[in-house]
């Protein structure tokens, strides 16, 4: 069993004044990263590179993200503690470690079968409880929308009309979209039934986004 020492506690400290540094502003977004023990994600021998702000690779062509993309995602999406929130790409399940801290109702979906066994795995031995699909998470859960914030944690060629449509009124939509080289962070909001504002932030890169509304597996 892996422990949380003072030593890990101070490594992420100094990860939280990193992330102060590059702008993040939310204090219960820096909060949520300084709760969470990155390095349970990581084989013990790479405790040192769990503290970096960087992403790192976790199996199956896919990444933990950076901390700072995590941490740049979650404050765009304005997290309040009764938002229900939709997390489209599970991966280690960090992300997803985060948003529990402000919010108990998350709701991920995993394409990848492997990496969706080993998070599963994951929250049960930590005591996390958040709803775990395998499945397209390109298409949303449209049984159990609407969601008050929708995370993307994948690149998408284009937004997808289906997740866009789970959003409840005065929802948000963090997205990363272009192609497979870099994408642009957006921030879709929707203002009424049918009307919604786009705003663009900076430049990614993330994995792709499988599935039918993402990148088809063998167009890559």
């Amino acid at each position: 069993m892996q422990t949380d020492t003072y030593r890990h506690k101070g490594m992420r400290r100094a990860l939280i004044q990193i992330l102060r540094e590059k702008g993040i502003r939310d204090e219960r977004v820096l909060q949520a990263i300084e709760a969470v023990p990155r390095h349970f994600f990581f084989d013990k021998a790479f405790v040192e590179q769990a503290y970096q702000d960087k992403a790192f690779p976790i199996g199956e062509g896919q990444t933990i993200s950076q901390p700072y993309t995590v941490a740049f995602q979650t404050e765009l999406l304005k997290l309040k503690s009764t938002d229900k929130v939709l997390e489209i790409g599970t991966g280690s399940g960090y992300q997803c470690a985060v948003l529990l801290q402000i919010t108990p109702s998350v709701y991920t979906i995993e394409y990848n079968r492997a990496l969706y066994e080993k998070a599963v795995l994951f929250f049960r031995k930590h005591g996390l409880r958040p709803h775990t699909f395998h499945g397209d998470g390109s298409e949303g859960l449209p049984q159990y929308a609407p969601f008050d914030k929708i995370i993307v944690t994948a690149g998408a060629p284009a937004v997808p009309k289906s997740l866009v449509r789970q959003l409840n009124v005065g929802g948000i939509l963090v997205i990363p979209v272009g192609d497979e080289n870099s994408q642009k962070m957006l921030r879709i909001t929707r203002v009424s039934e049918n009307d919604f504002t786009q705003e663009a932030f900076t430049d990614f890169k993330f994995v792709p986004l499988l599935g039918k509304s993402g990148w088809e597996a063998d167009n890559l």
